[in-house]
């Protein structure tokens, strides 16, 4: 008998890749002896290769309108795949758009008007990013829950932090500065953290090395890990941690995503009912503007692992 061919589509961006995690653990599951193709962007190639979901990745260089070229290549990849259900996680409109380049129509899981494993976009918009995938999900008889990331593991003795310790997450995509609290704040949380007897770590990527060094000039003592950890690092540090705090952006989903306990804080900018952090201990604190949040405001939902308190 042939084996059953599938393929997932995830392009971006790190959040919500890291919130399709549980689905796509659940979709391996479902189908444990399907050949499953990833359709993705490049800077998630190394991810989905380590998790094992897939059998086989595929880049998406998300050609625009006008790249007759590169839509070819997408009607010859979809084309010669012979992939007979299509899960959509991404659910946009692009990736809607994809069901049009199929000579043969699959099944397709996601938003598609009168498909029998797809809702109605008006319907999936309202929920949670998680949330969206499960509804979808369950149409198809699959069951997500949050993934086991045991596999996103690395070794950071290097780092050099003790038990018990706190991760900070102050950045974000530079596009978006109103989803960070004032690095100044940080900075006080951390000396507050260290006076109760918690190292403190600060991570991000270079891109955000101008808000880190405040947060570094205005806490010393404080370990400066930008620019240092992998996701993996992140993710085995979280696994040890007390606790984090951090603002809406990637690492932080993969902090709560790991077990961590996570205080997630978020402005105007993004909505919390559509894309808080998932995990078994996250606490959303928001504020139309992040400088009104206060350390105080932060330190009373603070709420360390207990094996792991200072």
């Amino acid at each position: 008998m042939a084996t059953e061919r599938i393929l997932v589509i995830k392009l971006s961006a790190l959040g919500d890749f890291i919130l399709a995690l549980g689905p796509m653990e659940a979709i391996r599951g479902h189908h444990p002896d399907a050949h499953i193709t990833l359709l993705t962007t490049r800077p998630f190639v190394d991810i989905a290769q380590r998790s094992r979901y897939f059998d086989a990745i595929e880049v998406d260089a998300r050609p625009p309108f006008y790249d007759l070229p590169g839509w070819v290549k997408l009607f010859r990849f979809f084309n010669s795949g012979k992939f007979s259900r299509v899960y959509d996680l991404q659910m946009n409109d692009r990736t809607k758009a994809c069901y049009s380049l199929f000579l043969k129509k699959p099944e397709w899981s996601g938003h598609l008007k009168g498909g029998a494993l797809s809702c109605e976009k008006p319907v999936l918009m309202k929920s949670h990013a998680f949330e969206r995938h499960k509804i979808v999900l369950a149409k198809a008889g699959i069951d997500v829950k949050i993934p086991d990331l045991s596999w996103m593991a690395a070794d950071v003795t290097l780092f050099n932090l003790k038990k018990p310790y706190v991760l900070l997450v102050p950045g974000s995509a530079p596009t978006w500065p109103e989803k960070r609290w004032p690095a100044l704040k940080y900075g006080a949380l951390g000396l507050k953290l260290m006076r109760l007897g918690y190292d403190v770590a600060v991570i991000g990527t270079p891109s955000e090395q101008d808000v880190i060094d405040r947060v570094v000039k205005s806490c010393p003592g404080i370990h400066d890990l930008c620019g240092k950890t992998s996701l993996y690092d992140i993710a085995t540090l979280a696994r040890n941690a007390a606790g984090a705090v951090g603002n809406d952006t990637g690492p932080t989903h993969l902090i709560a995503m790991s077990g961590c306990p996570t205080i997630s804080l978020f402005s105007h900018a993004s909505h919390p009912e559509l894309s808080a952090p998932v995990g078994d201990a996250v606490t959303v604190i928001q504020s139309d503007k992040l400088d009104d949040v206060s350390v105080d405001d932060v330190m009373k939902n603070f709420h360390p692992r207990k094996e792991a308190a200072a």
